[in-house]
């Protein structure tokens, strides 16, 4: 064999060598796709320290899995919010980042920075992640959030818009809510004009939400207006009877006050229509009616809320003062062992 054909034999041999060894060996890929996916893994177990070593060998072995540096970011932001902004960060300038991790990058930056407490680069990196994608309910919902603790109405109204158009709904509540809540702000600054704009504004938004007239009789009585006070803390009942007992002592004093106490016995009868299982209201009407001196419509009144509720204490202290007076003490003792034993049951179920 001359010389030449043995060289080329030899970088025949080299050259086949090389590209077995390439081809046959596992590949770095593959290996740090494996640790990273067993670090997602962790991660849904709950095993943060693990999740932390599997993604550190993930970037030592390959520095350009951005997935693994943005997640380990996410692991640390509870108990170290600025190390995980260090490392998001850093991943602002690598070239060529998809526009969905471009998302989430912002996404984790608002939240790095919303956990350190700097509210304002927190809704700087929310605004610029809409900048990307303007129709992100995350990034309007995050900003809702930060808009309500720092009580910015009129940006939280702007941002409600915007969420209802995106899932196509419709809820005025929640802008009358923001509205009345604008005008309690400026009543604790003093300005009543502001508060009873905004929340003349608030039912204008939502005539059927009955908050703001419940903020609006108050404001109403502060002025003395006891005649307007009470039709609006009515119509709070009305609307909203599950909390119609917020404005009865309200609407009992005011109307006593103005010489109209005989009314109180017509407004519960109008709770009572629209919620027959308003068990206080019941009672408030049984009281009016005993003060009457109505004692048995009283008590056949009462009678029948227990018909509805065996086991409401209420009602049966409103039995017990009506009954005081026509039976025995021995009946008495009766009804006051049962509410002992009602309320032994709840303590004991808690």
């Amino acid at each position: 064999m001359d010389i030449l054909t043995f060289s080329i034999l030899i970088a025949i041999l080299v050259c086949g060598g090389f590209a077995a060894y390439y081809f046959l060996k596992p590949s770095k890929k593959h290996r740090t796709d494996s640790v990273y996916t067993d670090a997602l893994n962790a991660m849904v177990r709950g095993e943060k320290g693990n999740a932390v070593r599997l993604l550190r060998t993930v970037v030592k072995q390959d520095s350009d899995h951005v997935d693994a540096y943005l997640q380990l970011g996410n692991i640390m932001r509870e108990e170290n919010p600025q190390q995980a902004v260090k490392i998001h960060q850093s991943l602002t300038v690598r070239p060529g980042l998809s526009e969905q991790f471009k998302i989430e990058l912002h996404k984790a930056l608002a939240l790095d920075y919303h956990q350190a407490g700097d509210q304002n680069l927190a809704k700087r990196e929310a605004e610029q992640l809409l900048r990307v994608d303007r129709r992100n309910l995350w990034a309007l919902e995050f900003l809702l959030e930060i808009a309500e603790k720092e009580r910015t109405w009129d940006q939280a109204v702007k941002l409600v818009k915007m969420i209802q158009k995106i899932r196509n709904i419709q809820d005025k509540s929640q802008l009358g809510k923001f509205q009345v809540y604008e005008g309690m702000d400026k009543l604790e600054g003093g300005d009543r004009e502001g508060a009873f704009a905004a929340f003349k504004k608030a039912i204008k938004i939502a005539p059927d939400l009955g908050l703001p007239y419940l903020r609006l009789g108050d404001l109403y009585a502060l002025e003395r207006d006891l005649v307007k006070a009470i039709e609006n803390w009515e119509r709070f009942a009305f609307l909203t009877p599950a909390e119609s007992s917020r404005v009865y002592i309200k609407i009992e004093s005011a109307l006593f006050d103005l010489g109209r106490f005989s009314e109180v016995e017509n407004f519960y009868q109008k709770v009572i229509e629209k919620d027959p299982a308003n068990l206080e209201a019941l009672t408030k009407l049984a009281n009016v009616l005993e003060e009457k001196g109505e004692n048995e419509s009283a008590l056949n009144l009462v009678e029948g809320a227990l018909a509805q509720n065996n086991d409401s204490l209420h009602a049966r202290l409103m039995k017990l003062k009506l009954s005081l007076h026509q039976v025995t003490p021995s009946e008495l003792g009766h009804q006051i062992d049962i509410m002992i034993d009602i309320l032994t049951e709840k303590n004991d179920g808690t």
